[in-house]
Parts: structure tokens; C-alpha cells; sequence
């Protein structure tokens, strides 16, 4: 199942302003790869950034939610963001079912 990432962080707690985030946001590429497999059937499948709104986006592939709240927290982006995990649906999935239920 997909799962959006909502990562939202203050400008005084963005890595471009802060070196305590910036510390984090420099590994955490690498600490989500390695981290998400700890987990059975974690993947990130895209990682996206809008540096102006200091707002991240992480398209994850896994079972459950739980998961991906304790990754949030193993990798450090709980410690400087509020993050919201949304599931999520491809388009073309979505559209088989409304089709199949017509």
C-alpha cells in the first residue's frame, strides 16, 4: 500500500537555518534506506522537497502506517517536523474500481 509523508517544519527549524537540522537532513537520505529495512515490506519509493515551504513529501510503500510512524522517528524527521501519513492510491487503480463498480 502507498503512503504519502507529510513532513512540515518551521523556518527556524529548516536545515537551511539551523545546523542541529542541517546535521540530520544531510543523512537522512541515507538513514532512510537503511533504516526502512528494519522493517518487512518498507520501501521509499520518491522522496520530493519544497525547500520555500519547508515542507517535505515521501512516497512509501508499506503495509501499515506504523511502520513508517516508527521510520519517521528512527531517522530524525519526527525531531524537527510535524509529519501526517496519508494513505494513498494510483490514479489507474482508483479508476479500475469505479469502473468495475459501474
Amino acid at each position: 500500500m502507498l503512503f504519502g509523508v507529510f513532513a512540515i517544519h518551521s523556518p527556524e527549524s529548516c536545515p537551511i537555518n539551523n545546523e542541529d537540522s542541517k546535521k540530520i537532513f544531510i543523512k537522512l537520505g541515507e538513514k532512510l534506506e537503511t533504516e526502512s529495512k528494519k522493517y518487512d515490506n518498507v520501501k521509499v519509493v520518491e522522496f520530493y522537497m519544497s525547500v520555500l515551504e519547508h515542507e517535505w513529501t515521501i512516497i512509501i510503500d508499506a503495509v501499515n502506517a506504523h511502520d513508517i510512524e516508527k521510520l519517521c522517528i528512527d531517522v530524525g524527521i519526527s525531531s524537527l517536523s510535524t509529519v501526517k501519513i496519508v494513505p494513498m492510491n494510483l490514479y489507474s487503480d482508483t479508476l479500475k474500481k469505479f469502473q468495475e463498480n459501474s
